[in-house]
This record gives C-alpha cells, structure tokens and sequence, in this order.
C-alpha cells in the first residue's frame, strides 16, 4: 500500500467520523430543545439556570426535562467538538495527500527526464 493511499483511506475515515459527529449534534439539539419544552409546558413557574429552565419536584417530569436538557448540552457540546476536531484532522491529511501527489509527479518528471 502506498503512503498516499493510506493518507486517502484516513482522510476518508476522518470524513466519517465528522458526519457522526455532526450527527452527534443535531441529536443534542433535539434532546436540548425536547428537555426545554417539556419543562416549559409541564411547569408553570420554572426556575432558571442561565437558559436552562428547570423546577426540581417529586413529580418524574421535572427530572425529565432536566436530564433531556443536560444530557442534549452535553451532546451538543461534544457533537461540535468532535466535528471541528476531525475537520482539522482531514485537512491535515488532505495536505499530505497533496505534498504526496506531488512528489510523486516529481519522481514521474525526473524519470521521463533522464530518458
């Protein structure tokens, strides 16, 4: 296997992991907008946490719409995360592929060159 074929099979993987990371953040944003609206329509008066409202009761409700909140945040924080971190890494390989290409042609130019 050549270098630059192993490059292209890495950046291909990265792009994968960037589309699941991607999906990782549309899947926090519904547990983040569920949590909130499920806390705003089963709460009258909630109390806030900078955005993130919340009324701690006995009832199974508020610790729904609490935890569908945290655990969309945490989701949504990681998504993002994972999207530009893999971003990066596949045009880090996108770059070697092409420092790659070209040293191959180089190889190619010398060798019709020299006959």
């Amino acid at each position: 296997m050549l270098f630059s074929e192993y490059l292209h099979e890495k950046a291909e993987e990265s792009r994968h992991n960037e589309t699941i990371g991607y999906l990782i953040t549309i899947i926090g944003s519904i547990f983040f907008v569920g949590g909130l609206l499920e806390t705003v329509i089963t709460v009258e008066n909630p109390e806030w946490f900078l955005i993130i409202p919340y009324h701690l009761t006995p009832h199974p409700y508020s610790l729904l719409g609490l935890s569908l909140t945290l655990a969309g945040t945490v989701l949504l924080i990681l998504g993002i995360a994972l999207s530009i971190h893999y971003a990066k890494e596949r045009a880090w390989y996108m770059k070697q592929i092409q420092k790659a290409h070209a040293v191959e042609e180089l190889k190619l130019r010398k060798k019709e060159h020299k006959e």
